[in-house]
């Protein structure tokens, strides 16, 4: 069976779908990702075959302006502007994620950044697929939504701005969705129908957010799938002679984030590993981080997985990816969330017990920061905790619940299956 996954988005946008990917070829399945252009080694690394998007101009213009060019907040693109540049470019995304979805596919995956153009295609292909998430963007009334940085309002008003949410995100994809309508002949009612009984498979632990029971059907908390890891991959000499030169460090790191001043964080980062007392291995990313002391190092890209287990605790943005790194390690977290989902998983990390709390980034100083380490490292409940949450983990395939889910479908599932009941191929087929 041919699968295509199409996700867009930063690089921990796509890396955990390079795991579930993987899971899917070892089943004897082809398996090709539809991405960015700057994630195709990732991919290639990964043995599985890649497919083009033109999505680089978005992530570039997320990244200049992330550093600092023009504006200088170093946050990235506020939501209205995000809106404003997916709306610009959605029918351009649209015609490469058809086309993508055309190339031979039998069934199809798409992330939350792809779906919804990608269930029009699906429906004006007539092919089977499935959404592959890595958040909670169904509306419910156990928690706001996760995009925004808010505190529950009580059941009816959570639900009520998790659609106003989703209300948004159509808005930005609403030029794209109406371009692929009008070329693959998609109706209003029969993209409507697909939407009510599409499944829906999330990448993230039950134990971590408890499938909401008020979710339809169709909606599933799958579990984690993890990123694939570089064959043979093993550290440099000097970060393996670092992590044997004294206690286990502090992991400090942002992701794609890009903070306007790298510099000046750099300086705070310093400081705040020398008050806790701890040591730090410093991982520069986007946010161009460039620290050296006895007790600091910095490092380029390095595997999660295995950095992870050998780190006292690790201060990062609480991007869905990360967060899910440090819970699998099973070490303490100090969440620094900057953005958009950031604030939902920094919040879980303390639900959870794994955190003594969380800094927004704009708060953070070198003395909250060593208080929040000082915690992490020395108060042995986290630490129990996460060994804890760890276990747990490890428990689960979430990447074994979707190719069940998949190969189900492929068999005549019709739950979100082939659009119009036909089960045939679309125009140009």
């Amino acid at each position: 069976m041919h699968i295509l996954i199409a996700t867009a988005g930063s690089h921990g946008d796509v890396a955990p779908y390079t795991g579930l990917g993987t899971r899917l070829h070892r089943a004897g399945h082809r398996v090709v990702m539809a991405t960015h252009e700057r994630s195709a080694a990732l991919v290639r690394r990964s043995g599985l075959g890649f497919h083009a998007l033109p999505l680089d101009r978005y992530a570039t213009s997320r990244e200049d302006d992330a550093q600092g060019q023009g504006r200088g907040k170093g946050a990235g693109l506020s939501k209205v502007e995000q809106i404003q540049l997916a709306r610009e470019l959605a029918p351009e995304m649209a015609d490469a994620v058809a086309g993508a979805c055309a190339s031979g596919a039998d069934v199809l995956l798409f992330s939350s950044s792809l779906a919804p153009l990608g269930l029009v295609a699906a429906e004006g292909l007539r092919l089977p697929s499935v959404g592959v998430f890595l958040q909670p963007l169904e509306p419910t009334r156990e928690f706001p939504p996760v995009i925004f940085d808010m505190p529950s309002w009580g059941p009816f008003a959570n639900r009520a701005l998790g659609q106003c949410a989703q209300s948004l995100l159509a808005r930005a994809f609403a030029p794209g969705v109406r371009h692929l309508q009008r070329s693959l002949g998609v109706t209003p009612q029969a993209l409507a129908r697909r939407r009510t009984t599409w499944p829906v498979h999330h990448g993230f632990s039950p134990a971590v957010v408890p499938r909401p029971a008020d979710w339809r059907p169709g909606m599933e908390v799958a579990g984690y799938w993890w990123p694939s890891e570089p064959p043979g991959w093993t550290p440099d000499s000097r970060l393996a002679d670092f992590l044997q030169s004294g206690p286990p460090p502090v992991f400090v790191g942002f992701g794609s984030m890009a903070p306007s001043d790298p510099e000046r964080l750099g300086r705070l980062l310093v400081r705040a590993l020398r008050l806790a007392g701890v040591r730090g291995v410093v991982q520069s990313s986007w946010a161009g981080l460039s620290v050296e002391g006895d007790d600091v190092l910095t490092v380029g890209e390095v595997p999660h997985a295995r950095l992870f287990p050998q780190m006292a605790a690790v201060v990062h943005h609480a991007g869905a990816g990360t967060t899910a790194a440090g819970l699998r390690a099973g070490v303490p977290a100090v969440p620094v969330p900057m953005m958009l989902d950031q604030p939902f998983w920094a919040a879980r990390l303390i639900s959870l017990g794994v955190s003594p709390g969380r800094i927004p980034f704009q708060r953070l100083t070198a003395e909250n920061l060593a208080a929040a380490l000082r915690g992490a490292v020395h108060d042995p409940r986290y630490g129990r905790r996460a060994r804890q949450v760890a276990a747990l983990l490890a428990t689960e395939d979430g990447a074994g619940r979707v190719l069940a889910a998949v190969e189900q479908l492929a068999g005549g599932d019709s739950a979100g299956g082939r659009g119009g009941g036909t089960g045939g191929r679309g125009p140009g087929r």
